[in-house]
């Protein structure tokens, strides 16, 4: 397969995908939404991040580990815990990959 062929279609879908996104937001930009429909869709970001993350940490690498077995599992509830409390992005994130290492240490 010839490079530019690849690279068209790579941009082709990139202008695409920009195309369906912006055409909407630009237009819903514009207008003043009901506080109803304003707070439904903020709760659309947390959603697709807890659908993503669940999923990760239930069913690593595709496949399903036994909830004592999982370090996954065992690193999320403290992390999480460290986001509730302190809301920093950094410590969670340095919370999380330090736990999950510990729990491996231990269940691995």
């Amino acid at each position: 397969m010839r490079s530019e062929y690849v690279w068209a279609v790579v941009i082709g879908m990139a202008l695409c995908n920009y195309a369906v996104r912006f055409i909407p937001m630009a237009f819903l930009a514009r207008l003043e939404l009901p506080a109803v429909l304003h707070r439904w869709l903020s709760f659309i970001p947390v959603s697709v991040m807890a659908a993503l993350v669940v999923g990760e940490v239930l069913r690593p690498d595709g496949r399903w580990l036994p909830p004592l077995q999982n370090p996954y599992l065992f690193a999320a509830l403290p992390t999480a815990f460290v986001y509730y409390k302190w809301r920093s992005f950094l410590g969670t994130t340095v919370v999380g990959i330090l736990f999950y290492l510990a729990f491996r240490g231990l269940l691995g």
